[in-house]
């Protein structure tokens, strides 16, 4: 739906799409969709399920073994982001490193992006078609 042809609009670091591949295998899933919505005290938070379809409109990004699909209206907000898997002593999680935000909040679980002119011109001077 949007994109740079050639470019995939997330990658993933090597632990985030061996610990991906792990959780398709064990469950039996075909991927993990990501998105984001309204929340959190920044304004906005990702969102990751298990998809057991891909919907035709979801950009499907494959890597190693893994898959995620990121929903329609997430697309524009995602683009050029970096899923990463982190473990420390206390927590493990997915760790998004995404170029489009502008805040997060102190305990990081929701973040402010640029406002949607800005992407759309940012990402047109980058060889992105304009969305309509």
């Amino acid at each position: 739906m949007f994109g740079i042809p050639g470019k995939q609009a997330v990658t993933m670091t090597d632990r985030a799409s061996a610990q991906i591949s792990k959780l398709m295998a064990q469950k039996g899933h075909k991927g993990l969709r990501i998105g984001v919505k309204k929340g959190g005290c920044a304004g906005m938070e990702y969102t990751m399920d298990y998809a057991d379809e891909i919907d035709p409109n979801d950009e499907v990004v494959e890597q190693d073994g893994a898959r995620v699909m990121i929903a329609p209206m997430a697309q524009m907000f995602l683009f050029g982001t970096e899923i990463d898997y982190e473990v420390s002593l206390l927590e493990s999680g997915f760790k998004f490193n995404n170029p489009n935000v502008t805040e997060a909040c102190g305990c990081g679980e929701s973040i402010k992006f640029k406002d949607v002119e800005e992407l759309t011109a940012e990402q047109a001077a980058n060889g992105a078609p304009r969305l309509k």
